[in-house]
């Protein structure tokens, strides 16, 4: 419903309907730096993501610098903190906590999609071409404004190497 009547809000005020599309699933192949945005099997979006200085493998410890592997759910926005708005991701999950409690670990928390930090003023282009976050998913803060208004908090992410 929310797709159908975005697209005829588009078409009324002659407004390219991509900008408006369904999004039911993020993916991020870590591997190639990338994100999708998916509507059903279609690729609505796509954007160049950094990483934390780790990325290979899935996170399992606090300061481990990994981007959690898995599925999880975008569960809610933040206005105020330290980087250009950012969406909060259900990072850890049972399985995470589970696995830490087994080790003895702290399986860390606070993952998040954000845009650049506070005061960034290098160009957006040099910062996102080299991985810089702490296992977070960075992309530019036009790229997390356009993010936010296409995905609503519940969707899925899946996040692989």
């Amino acid at each position: 419903m929310k797709g159908k009547l975005l697209l005829l809000l588009a078409l009324v005020f002659s407004v390219p309907s991509l900008s408006f599309a369904s999004v039911d699933l993020v993916k991020v192949d870590k591997s190639k730096r990338r994100m999708y945005l998916m509507e059903g099997n279609h690729v609505v979006r796509e954007y160049r993501v950094a990483l934390g200085n780790s990325p290979k493998g899935h996170k399992t410890q606090e300061g481990d610098q990994r981007t959690p592997e898995g599925r999880y759910y975008l569960d809610f926005i933040m206005e105020d903190s330290q980087f250009y708005r950012s969406i909060h991701i259900s990072y850890p999950n049972l399985r995470d906590r589970t696995h830490a409690r087994r080790y003895n670990l702290d399986p860390g928390g606070d993952i998040k999609i954000h845009g650049l930090k506070n005061n960034e003023t290098r160009p957006a282009n040099f910062v996102q071409s080299f991985d810089w976050t702490d296992g977070c998913i960075a992309i530019t803060n036009q790229e997390m404004d356009e993010l936010l208004n296409l995905v609503d908090i519940g969707t899925p992410i899946e996040i692989y190497w």
